[in-house]
């Protein structure tokens, strides 16, 4: 049974950084593409980042290219998404997303059409 259980939201100052996380279990990383996701109150869900499951390749929107960094560790099953230099406009419930899909993950983060979500973590950028 695939289950995500994503950590490390919480409060930061802007310009703040903070590292979420996705444990992951069911599943091996290299299997499954991972990606993160955000849906602000009154706004539709948005996709972030991803990494695709064979070549760990990795995918960014441009909101968020150069400031965050997705990674994560097969041994620890486990997705990174560190965050820096964040901005008020990045407050939103992050939720991270998984499917067996072999291709490039972007596509799968366009249409948000993961198979398998995790509950979400609340980060709030505000001074």
């Amino acid at each position: 049974q695939v289950q995500l259980v994503e950590s490390g939201g919480g409060l930061v100052q802007p310009g703040g950084s903070l590292r979420l996380s996705c444990e992951a279990s069911g599943f091996t990383l290299d299997e499954y593409a991972i990606g993160w996701l955000r849906q602000a109150p009154g706004k539709e869900r948005d996709g972030v980042s991803c990494i695709s499951s064979i070549d760990g390749s990795t995918y960014y929107a441009d909101s968020v290219k150069g400031r965050f960094t997705i990674s994560r560790d097969i041994a620890k099953s486990t997705v990174y998404l560190q965050m820096n230099s964040l901005k008020p406009e990045d407050t939103a419930v992050y939720s991270c997303a998984a499917d067996p899909y072999a291709g490039r993950c972007s596509f799968l983060l366009r249409q948000s059409s993961f198979a398998s979500w995790g509950q979400g973590t609340q980060v709030t950028v505000s001074s």
